[in-house]
């Protein structure tokens, strides 16, 4: 995707335990920063945090990630994360996720969560308000996966 289609980033400095001996981030730490970056995209929306969820016995559980190296990142770099809802499913939401250093794409990656029963552990229907308020906060058309 191009830069200018994701309306949310969240920004995230490099930090020296995150590097190997190369000094380039290692690759386990992306998945973190993907996590970071997309809980600060929920809290955004306004929507129901993880622990508001837990207590209604429906949750978001991680169903996929995907992770392409570019480039890597080095300590001490301001990263910008974005993240954008690319899609909808009956029960799913796909996110993709960009880590740019200033103009340089690094990374791209995707994730996809499942709504769903706590206790049955199955899936439920994403909630049709999230889906607005998603698409609200991203200022797109609907989509389905």
């Amino acid at each position: 995707m191009a830069r200018q289609d994701f309306s949310f980033f969240h920004p995230l400095r490099v930090r020296w335990a995150e590097v190997d001996m190369q000094g380039i981030v290692f690759n386990g730490h992306y998945l973190t920063y993907f996590d970071v970056a997309f809980t600060e995209y929920w809290r955004a929306t306004g929507l129901p945090s993880v622990i508001q969820q837990a207590e209604e016995g429906r949750e978001m559980f991680a169903r996929k990630a995907t992770i392409e190296y570019l480039a890597p990142a080095h300590f001490d770099d301001m990263l910008d994360i974005g993240v954008r809802c690319a899609g909808f499913g009956r029960t799913s939401v796909r996110f993709v996720i960009e880590i740019h250093c200033g103009e340089e794409h690094l990374i791209s990656g995707e994730l996809v969560y499942v709504y769903a029963d706590t206790a049955a552990r199955k899936g439920v229907a994403f909630p049709e308000r999230w889906r607005d308020v998603i698409t609200k906060f991203e200022r797109l058309a609907p989509v389905e996966a």
